[in-house]
């Protein structure tokens, strides 16, 4: 096998992955991407885009069961469960093929198989476990992303007990389900079997569902989830699981006092666990600390010549994450002057149940404890003209802000279509607005993003509709 050099090699064509390449190739590298499974990564093929795509027809599901309300009639509202999956795959496939795409168009060349460090400046590619290739480059990008963790003694096993693949992909609806963890992914499908029509019980080992959110809007979101019918129980611990050909019954302990639940289905969305086996990182300088790659904040490993982004560095575990750290990561290497290190506070989160969640910076609590004088400021969606006019009014805004400087420190929605709005309060961020420049910004009208406005307004005492 001939060896093969480039400038920079990227193991992994996932949100990070391919976004450094190209990223690469604008700069003049010459780039490669080696991928063992499919360009786009988990995100584009087994996450965030077909998730999105099978909670648009929950909203739907969910619509047409309230027809009344928008003053129409149908009968005989049903669902085809093998189009809604066929259709999220399709549009998983369409993108993918869109990546190879851009790929070409910017000549990377791409290396299908497992690829693994093979020395200073070398990675062995192996298709089907035997060699495949050899290349070479003096900077190397491990974007080798994560997977599903796995609870001792309740590992998925593809049938009854499913990870984030398996619930994408019902054969058939289940006529219950438990889903252990209310984190962002644990969530997601929690809503959208719930709105399929699915009764849903969500267990949470923390004392609130999506705890990384602010504690407020985490309060409003189990109020609407329990609203819609599903069951939470926080402070919950899984203590076993056991399994009969039709059914799971799961053993919990809920304030020190043990109780059964018995489904047809469980999900397991416990966290994730970096890919870092069997990428030849053994004998080097890289260090993993529970399961991810420590990096500095450009992307730059113990090892010199060898790199990290994206999911296998750790938390937050977002695709848009992945892509920033990647373009910051080839940037640096490339020697450019003004690239500056990944703020992780700048890094927008989004949860697409319903109501959606979305939120930037520092919670209300976070910003006490780091010694902050603040004000928050709030508003309803229940005052807002559009979100009534769609029949969406359930949600808030809600606003932190440093008292002294205006700073704004931490913007947190639950809501209509919140997740499209977050990146205002990210951009204000990013450009270390303050409360000045957001108030005398014009929002226009009627848009549910003038709850924005109104909740910046709120914090200084200004607000008009409310």
């Amino acid at each position: 096998m001939a060896e093969k050099s480039f400038d920079i090699v990227v193991l992994g064509g996932g949100p990070g992955g391919y976004v450094a390449a190209i990223r690469a190739a604008q700069l003049g590298m010459k780039s490669a991407v080696v991928e063992r499974e499919h360009l786009g990564g988990i995100c584009l093929n087994w996450g965030c885009i077909p998730t999105k795509t099978l909670l648009r027809s929950s909203e739907i599901n969910h619509l047409l069961g309230n027809l009344g309300e928008y003053g129409f009639a149908a009968d005989n509202i049903r669902y085809d469960l093998d189009k809604i999956v066929k259709r999220s795959r399709a549009v998983a496939k369409q993108l993918s093929s869109g990546v190879s795409h851009l790929l070409k168009k910017n000549k990377i060349e791409v290396f299908v198989g497992q690829g693994k460090l093979a020395g200073s400046g070398k990675v062995a590619v192996e298709k089907d476990g035997k060699p495949a290739d050899t290349v070479s480059a003096p900077h190397i990008i491990l974007a080798t992303g994560a997977r599903a963790r796995q609870l001792p003694g309740m590992e998925a096993d593809g049938k009854q007990i499913w990870t984030y693949r398996e619930a994408m992909v019902p054969e058939k609806m289940p006529k219950s389900l438990l889903v252990i963890g209310s984190g962002a992914i644990g969530i997601e499908f929690a809503s959208f079997y719930l709105n399929m029509g699915v009764p849903v019980t969500v267990i949470e080992v923390m004392d609130r569902v999506l705890p990384v959110e602010d504690a407020e809007i985490s309060a409003m979101a189990r109020k609407s989830f329990e609203k819609q019918g599903m069951t939470i129980l926080t402070g919950a611990t899984v203590k076993s699981i056991r399994k009969t050909p039709d059914s799971v019954t799961v053993t919990l302990e809920v304030a020190g006092k043990s109780q059964d639940i018995t489904v047809d289905r469980v999900i397991s969305a416990v966290g994730i666990v970096g890919n870092v086996e069997n990428i030849g990182i053994e004998g080097t300088g890289v260090v993993v600390e529970r399961s991810h790659i420590v990096i500095d904040g450009y992307g730059q490993t113990g090892e010199r010549g060898v790199y990290a982004i994206g999911d296998v560095t750790g938390a937050p575990w977002l695709a848009h994450k992945a892509s920033h750290e990647g373009v910051i990561c080839v940037e640096k290497i490339a020697g450019l002057n003004d690239v500056h290190p990944m703020n992780v506070q700048n890094i927008p989160g989004c949860t697409y149940c319903r109501p959606q969640v979305a939120s930037v910076g520092l919670t209300e609590a976070a910003a006490r404890a780091a010694g902050h004088e603040i004000r928050v400021g709030k508003f309803p969606l229940l005052a807002n003209g559009k979100a009534i006019a769609m029949g969406e009014p359930e949600g808030m805004v809600k606003t932190v802000f440093d008292a002294t400087t205006g700073e704004l420190l931490g913007a947190h929605m639950i809501g209509v279509e919140v997740t499209e709005m977050i990146q205002g309060f990210t951009i204000a961020r990013t450009m270390e607005a303050t409360e000045a420049e957001l108030m005398h910004t014009i929002f226009p009208h009627p848009t549910v993003s003038e709850a924005m406005h109104e909740s910046v307004l709120d914090a200084y005492g200004r607000c008009i509709h409310f």
